[in-house]
This record gives structure tokens, sequence and C-alpha cells, in this order.
């Protein structure tokens, strides 16, 4: 079989998968706005494992930003390993779980541990509705069209993103019905920069990867480190953006690409951090709203409002990782050591 076959049509149905996620979305959004119209939550915990737990990241984020709500991201397995940290039964918690399968073994395991120890509500965001997290849920968001054949995650990924974004927007009353449509941008966004990712993830000359990205970006930033270790078993690294100054920017080089996640509110400062990498040898890319002054460059439309604009900054960097796995002579579709659900027994 062709190798990356799966991998590859799954990043490039992205756009028509995300219109599933936003119909999802709406089939739900009167029983979210119910949800919060019955409880009053003190806390909101986001959580899931590897891929799932940079996407509570960015969730977490995106729901103290859009909606000013209480609200932190954990690994599953930190909730089952220290639930007297994580859980506090005098406060009405919500908890958000993410998984792509609804069976990966912590996520469950925490999502029990979550119940034995408090009275709060769960919401889950996954692509199979017939699982134990979501049969577990008090609301469930299921993109049952996200579902993958390859290991790793590309269109479950941002599918799950496009949704918790929306559930940030309807909280914090972010006026949605106008936003551009996202999945006609995504769609622009492969047709036209597909180029770059072939060339970038095909250069011999690189041998590093580092995603920097601040905020919402962060999650972002690591979940591409992610796709480009388990893709082409390459060396890879996410920073936040101004962290990255601080003792990891001595590994840079002329071997290294230096991805910057551009952010338009904090665009001065993350662009200095770039240049200054650019002095020293790297190749950069800059993904962003308005971006200029470097050889490659990804533009975002800067109508898409700040809410709705962090998934729009993965599927080329997955197409990164695509091309870099088959010039690694890897296959993406089934990465080395990997499995499409973890298990870990007695948790």
């Amino acid at each position: 079989m062709e190798r990356g076959k799966h991998t590859i049509h799954e990043i490039k149905s992205q756009p028509h998968v995300w219109q599933s996620a936003v119909a999802v979305f709406t089939e739900n959004q009167s029983a979210l706005t119910d949800l919060f119209a019955e409880n009053t939550f003190d806390k909101i915990i986001v959580t899931g494992c590897g891929s799932t737990y940079y996407l509570s990241q960015i969730g977490a984020r995106l729901l103290q930003k859009f909606a000013a709500l209480s609200a932190q991201a954990y690994p599953a397995s930190e909730i089952v390993l220290y639930p007297d940290v994580m859980l506090n039964k005098n406060q009405q918690t919500l908890l958000i779980a993410v998984s792509r399968s609804g069976t990966t073994s912590e996520t469950v395991s925490a999502i029990r541990t979550f119940k034995e120890k408090t009275s709060g509500k769960i919401i889950t965001i996954t692509c199979d509705s017939q699982t134990p997290l979501a049969q577990a849920a008090d609301l469930v968001f299921a993109i049952e069209a996200a579902q993958e054949k390859s290991v790793a995650q590309t269109r479950s990924f941002s599918s799950m993103c496009v949704v918790i974004q929306q559930i940030a927007a309807h909280l914090g009353k972010e006026n949605s019905a106008h936003s551009p449509d996202i999945a006609a941008i995504c769609q622009s966004l492969l047709e036209n920069y597909s180029n770059v990712a072939q060339s970038l993830g095909e250069n011999p000359k690189i041998q590093k990867f580092f995603f920097l990205g601040s905020d919402t970006l962060y999650g972002i930033a690591s979940e591409a480190m992610l796709k480009m270790k388990e893709m082409s078993l390459s060396y890879s690294e996410a920073f936040h953006t101004l962290e990255f100054r601080h003792g990891p920017m001595s590994m840079v080089g002329d071997d290294s690409l230096v991805v910057g996640l551009v952010s338009s509110s904090s665009a001065d400062y993350e662009i200095q951090v770039l240049r200054e990498m650019q002095a020293k040898g790297a190749t950069i890319l800059a993904l962003g709203q308005g971006i200029v002054g470097f050889e490659h460059t990804i533009q975002i439309p800067e109508s898409v409002p700040a809410w709705n604009v962090p998934i729009l900054y993965l599927p080329i960097l997955q197409l990164i990782s695509y091309h870099r796995s088959l010039f690694n002579e890897q296959n993406p579709d089934n990465p080395h050591n990997l499995t499409a659900v973890i298990s870990l027994d007695n948790i």
C-alpha cells in the first residue's frame, strides 16, 4: 500500500469535515446554553492525552479569553494520579474531556475519578458517539465524520478544535454568525501553500524543527511538534515564543527550521524573535495575519476573528510533517511504536 495514503487524504479532507464539526456544534448549541443556564461553574477543567491534551490547552485559553471563565488544562493522567490536587469537592466544576476514540484509558479513568470526587457535570468532545467516554457525559459533541484510519491525528484534532472554538465563542457571546467560513479558508490555504509545505518537508538541510507560539497558539505549536515527531521521527520541539530566547535558541543554526505562529496581538515581539533566529542562520516559516519580511510565509486572512483563527495555523504544518515523513522513508499512516488507541492496564 502507498505510504501515507490515509494521512494525506485526511489532511486534505479537513475543509469538508470542519463543516460537519460546525454542524455538530449547532445541533448541540441549545443543550450547551441550557447546561450553563442550569449550573454555575466555579471552575472548568479541560483534559485529554497526547494531542488532545494540547487541544485542551487551546480550549482552556479560549474559554478564559473569550468567555471570561476560570478554565485550566490538565493531562488526564494527572487527574487520575493526583485527584486531591486537581479536584475540589467544594467547587462546582465542569469537566470537558477530549478524546478522538473515546476509549483512551487515562481519559476514561479521569471521568470515573471526577464522578467519584465531585458532583460536577461532564462535556465530551470526541469522534465516536458509541464509546464509554460519550456515554458517561452530560453533553456530547461527537464528530463522526472526523474519524481516521491513520494513527496520527490530523482531521480529528482540527475538527474537535473547531468545536471548542465554537463553544468558547458561544459562551462568550461572540457573533459567530458573521465569522468568515474557515472551511473555505482552510481549502484555500491547502491549495496555495502545499508547495511551501513540500519544499520545507523535503529540504535535506533542515534537521531540527522548532515550533513557537503563544497564548492560544502554544497548543497548536505543541501539536505541530508532536506530528513532526510521530510521523517523521525528526528532532522537533515546541516553545512559547519569547521563552525560546531563554536557553532553547542555543540549539538554532543553519540546520534549523523555526516556525513562528504569530498572533495579531503580540506580532511585534514575536516577529522580533523570528528575526533574531534568522540572523543565527535558521530557515524561518512565519504564519499569521499580515506577515511580511520572511522568505516563507503563510498568510491567514485578517478578517478571521481571534476566537476562530487558531486552527487555521495547523493544516500546512501537518503537511510539512507528512512530507518530512516520506522524505525520511517513514509511513505516516502507521508511525513507529504507536497505536491509534493508547491503553494502560489497571488505571
